[in-house]
């Protein structure tokens, strides 16, 4: 039996494991070519607004790191009721540049927080049918913890300040435009 010390470093933690691989007679083993703490990857903030139908696979595909152990999701989506009404579907409008702008806030808040590798924002714009998805947002990190508390954070703060206006269509033909009671310039009024 031989061994092997592997030295990875990811958010400037730095961990050695001992591994025991057992090598079959007259094979050999080579060590990778880089030391795992010379990788590097740039962190990156995704932000798509669409009216294309959201995939939780793509929004979870764009942030996975092989620094990271965690990736942490939050999916917001349409439920089929509203206070006594049955809603058909949502339809939501936003101030893009603004709406941006404000999303790039939150993710620069999230890294002084947190120690956080990806983040991916992607919202729905236009009508979105009944369980279909609205929001997806998605956060790795090196351990659950910071991912959690950062997608948490995330949703909450959108909600907060981002200009982005929903209108519940309900069955009977009627609709309503949703005031975002979470939202900072609504509580004033």
């Amino acid at each position: 039996m031989s061994s092997l010390e592997i030295s990875s470093s990811c958010f400037s933690q730095e961990t050695k494991l001992l591994l025991s691989l057992p090598l079959v007679e007259g094979s050999t083993f080579e060590a990778p070519g880089k030391d795992m703490n010379e990788v590097e990857e740039k962190s990156k903030d995704i932000i798509k607004f669409t009216s294309e139908k959201l995939s939780v696979d793509e929004v979870s595909q764009l942030v996975i790191s092989p620094l990271c152990g965690a990736i942490s999701l939050f999916v917001g989506t349409t439920r089929n009721n509203f206070e006594g009404k049955k809603v058909i579907s949502l339809e939501y409008e936003a101030y893009l540049p603004m709406a941006e702008n404000e999303i790039r806030k939150i993710c620069s808040d999230i890294r002084q927080k947190w120690p956080v590798k990806h983040i991916a924002v992607f919202h729905r714009l236009g009508l979105v049918p009944v369980t279909e998805a609205s929001v997806i947002i998605a956060v790795s990190s090196a351990h659950r913890a910071a991912s959690l508390e950062a997608v948490s954070y995330a949703i909450d703060a959108l909600k907060a300040r981002v200009p982005i206006w929903k209108k519940e269509i309900y069955e009977e033909s009627s609709s309503s435009w949703k005031r975002n009671k979470e939202c900072f310039w609504a509580t004033s009024v």
